[in-house]
């Protein structure tokens, strides 16, 4: 996850007459993690789900209310039609079609705060922005800006000085030759046309979502800041910029519009309305396992930073427009809950004397991490969703039977997986710069369609180095069983999408087929960019002990 530094240079600024110690014991109440501390500051780490936490700024802001130093939402004053306007022009539209942008005057840019802003812009990038796809940001210079700007689209011949370099470069040359072009430039290749923002002397502010340009750079002196956030999903590109905008507001800047006019609609951001959600007092009361009133529930939400007022049983919560993380009731809830203080909270028993235990299924996957575990294998995690690519396109396997999201947010959660042999070598693919031999299991739920629908636990398991083989994943497998299940197993040649041909085999197992094992092809490493041999195996878990009545 994320990580924010607080330098302790900073925090007697930030929240005055508030000692490091009381901070440091708040934190964890705030849904933070603390991951360091030492004489410089305080590293935490924080959940992506509350991307106004991406600075030291967003955490002060929280800490400051469950102290109870302010409360309520933060107040904002919006200097709206500030006479800067963004033009839109239709070439762009097919490209990446949305733009909005504010203003922000009277700051000082010290080198911390120019810090948390960089880190600030990198997290909203690969959070809200799904790395620069949906939205990116640029940071400008206001005062090297001559408005009104334009937003196009231009040929790859346009040439411009690019932030960090002194000299020109056509946008072909950008996207070849710098490391940003390189890894952003599939976001807008497919076009003969490429999005460009650009003021009214024709000088360059960026290249979205690749580079700014050079002559817009914001430094120690600059005083005034222009941001403007392009992108493909209009929400996206709003929720980024009233983030931005209330984290500039708390470094001191005074926040003004920008018109943004695309033929005969004109809009002014950013756009800071704040939403409303309304639960019933009785709700909130039994997610929380509570007993309280109206009043003491919207104390509890202004301790939160939200504004809150009862309308006969029900509460009606303000939800400030940064605030991107609270969507329904039970977000409301959790609020009240942190507003109340977690350290509040008393555990009590519940009403009925039973005592659990163990399932016999819970009893066999920990026998199975144990005896993984001692072959010197690392339990991964993947996901249940996964993406097309990864599951079937990198195996050359049919996807027919697949079963799909309907309106998925990202091609990366896309389908339910069948198997857990992909998310493995996704795994390692993310790991190539570390140190071999990798070994990783991973005990997880498949999902099959075709005619009735059903799920299963399995078993996999993947050793990667540059004498991985057949006979070593084979070993560990029969290992395996024996030590879990008391079984031997018999290995029948079998082909599989997944192996090379003559180095797999079936898994049978008291006449049944389970699973299969083998050296992963040469043609699925080369797609998950894996560059030593994988061996593999992975077995149906519920078809070894669901006639026993052990899985239900």
């Amino acid at each position: 996850m994320p990580v924010v530094n607080m330098a302790s240079s900073r925090l007697g600024k930030l929240i005055p007459n508030v000692s490091r110690e009381k901070v440091l014991e708040m934190l964890p109440f705030a849904g933070l993690d603390i991951e360091g501390v030492d004489e410089h500051g305080i590293r935490v780490e924080y959940n992506p789900n509350r991307p106004d936490f991406s600075t030291d700024f967003g955490i002060v802001r929280a800490i400051r209310g469950l102290l109870e130093i302010e409360l309520g939402t933060p107040r904002l004053k919006l200097a709206k039609k500030s006479g800067h306007s963004i033009l839109v022009t239709s070439h762009v539209k097919k490209v990446r079609p949305v733009i909005v942008a504010l203003v922000a005057r009277g700051g000082r840019l010290e080198d911390e705060t120019i810090k948390q802003l960089i880190a600030m812009q990198e997290d909203l990038h690969n959070g809200i922005g799904r790395r620069r796809r949906k939205a990116s940001i640029g940071l400008h210079d206001l005062d090297s800006v001559s408005f009104p700007l334009t937003y196009t689209a231009v040929s790859d011949d346009y040439a411009f000085t690019p932030l960090g370099e002194s000299f020109h470069q056509t946008i072909a040359q950008i996207l070849r030759e710098t490391e940003t072009g390189r890894q952003y430039g599939n976001l807008v290749r497919g076009s003969d046309r490429y999005p460009l923002l650009i003021d009214k002397n024709d000088t360059v502010l960026s290249l979205p979502p690749v580079i700014n340009g050079d002559s817009t750079r914001v430094g120690s002196k600059t005083r005034n800041l222009l941001v403007e956030v392009t992108g493909t999903d209009k929400k996206a590109s709003d929720d980024v910029l009233a983030i931005i905008a209330m984290t500039l507001a708390d470094a001191g800047f005074g926040i003004g519009t920008v018109t943004i006019v695309g033929g005969r609609k004109k809009i002014e951001t950013p756009a800071l309305e704040p939403t409303e959600i309304v639960a019933d007092a009785k709700y909130l009361n039994q997610v929380m396992g509570m007993d309280l009133g109206s009043n003491q529930i919207i104390r509890c939400l202004r301790k939160s930073r939200l504004d809150a007022v009862a309308r006969g049983n029900r509460i009606v919560c303000m939800v400030p427009r940064y605030r991107t993380d609270i969507s329904h009731p039970v977000d409301v809830a959790e609020e009240v809950a942190l507003g109340y203080g977690i350290y509040n909270l008393k555990p009590t028993f519940p009403p009925a004397a039973t005592a659990g235990q163990k399932s016999l299924l819970t009893n066999h996957l920990s026998a199975v991490r144990e005896t993984l575990g001692g072959h010197g294998m690392i339990e991964s995690l993947g996901f249940s969703l996964t993406s097309r690519q990864i599951q079937y396109e990198s195996f050359d396997r049919s996807s027919e039977n697949a079963l799909q999201v309907e309106g998925p947010k990202s091609a990366e959660h896309q389908i339910l997986r069948d198997s857990l042999i992909p998310s493995l070598l996704f795994a390692l693919s993310r790991n190539v710069h570390e140190e071999y031999p990798q070994r990783l299991f991973e005990i997880g739920k498949t999902f099959h369609g075709g005619g009735d629908i059903h799920e299963s636990w399995n078993i996999a398991a993947a050793v990667a180095h540059v004498d991985a083989s057949y006979t070593e994943i084979l070993s560990i497998l029969q290992s395996l069983l024996r030590s879990c299940f008391g079984k031997a197993m018999k290995a029948k040649a079998a082909q599989s999408p997944f192996f090379i041909s003559g180095r797999s085999a079936e898994i049978v197992v008291d006449e049944t087929s389970v699973g299969a094992v083998g050296e992963i092809a040469p043609a699925a490493l080369a797609n998950m960019k894996l560059r030593v041999p994988v061996a593999a195996f992975e077995i149906d878990l519920s078809k070894m002990l669901h006639d026993k009545g052990q899985i239900a």
